[in-house]
């Protein structure tokens, strides 16, 4: 065995501590939160973090209950579902837009995307929802899901766009030779294309409106429209919470991400770091 591989040792049984280190902060929690699903709450009392000295399955049927998740899963589908088509569709529309088509003034509306993406939604709240309670909607779905559209475009524009401005003109000039239009050119050549850009734009924007919870607390008022994130308050008592129920409820609502995100990770990876189209 040669000296270099001797010298090499050491810094791989480092780096291997340092990602074994980090596996069991990003999986511990995750762990300690399967144990406390299927504790009752003197079990949860004498031993928090450990494994339950009895499992109770019923927890999950009781949190689906208590947590009316019949109602609010619907909800939140319905919000994530039309949030992702809205923003897909007309993002990805402004995307080519102004990756594209050379439209003036282009770079400073990108700059505008970016600048947007970084304010907070506090800073409008108090307007947007005086606003939304005198068009009538207030306390509605699709009035959220409008919300929702306009938070999360600029950063999907701008990411979009990133990725549409490296697609090189070849493929849209033999369209045009063919006789399509911008609306064809669109639909047939670019999103086919920009596929792994929508999926991630699409998955990050799922992710953000099926975990949201101010705006879906401060315009829904009607219980029979709450979503996912507010089923927790009903399992808090004035004096306590039940956290075996609460834990049940998180590992079902994290369940669906979890699997999601797994069987698209690669796509996921792809779309974030490919500036351009493989040959």
């Amino acid at each position: 065995m040669s000296n270099k591989s001797l010298h090499l040792r050491p810094n791989l049984t480092l780096n291997f501590a340092i990602v074994t280190l980090l596996l069991i902060f990003a999986i511990g929690p995750i762990v300690v939160l399967i144990f406390n699903s299927l504790k009752s709450p003197v079990d949860f009392g004498l031993n928090p973090l450990g494994f339950p000295r009895h499992l109770v399955w019923s927890n999950f049927p009781r949190a689906w209950l208590e947590g009316n998740f019949s109602v609010t899963v619907p909800n939140t589908l319905i919000l994530v579902v039309g949030t992702v088509l809205g923003v897909l569709v007309l993002g990805g529309m402004a995307a080519y837009a102004i990756s594209r088509l050379h439209l003036p003034g282009g770079s400073g509306l990108t700059m505008y995307f970016l600048v947007s993406s970084s304010l907070p939604i506090q800073l409008f709240l108090v307007p947007l929802f005086f606003l939304w309670h005198s068009v009538g909607l207030a306390n509605n779905i699709f009035g959220l899901i409008i919300i929702y559209i306009a938070v999360n475009s600029p950063f999907s524009i701008f990411l979009m766009r990133a990725y549409m401005v490296q697609i090189p003109d070849e493929f849209e000039d033999a369209a045009r030779m063919d006789g399509a239009g911008p609306f064809q050119i669109f639909f047939r050549i670019i999103v086919p294309i920009a596929r792994p850009a929508l999926l991630t734009v699409g998955l990050v924007v799922g992710l953000a409106v099926w975990n949201e919870y101010l705006l879906a607390t401060v315009f829904l008022s009607d219980p029979s429209h709450y979503t996912i994130v507010t089923s927790y308050y009903n399992f808090q008592t004035q004096f306590s919470r039940d956290w075996g129920l609460t834990s049940a409820a998180a590992i079902m609502m994290i369940a669906p991400l979890l699997a999601l995100f797994l069987s698209l990770q690669r796509r996921f990876v792809e779309g974030l770091t490919q500036g351009g189209i493989k040959g």
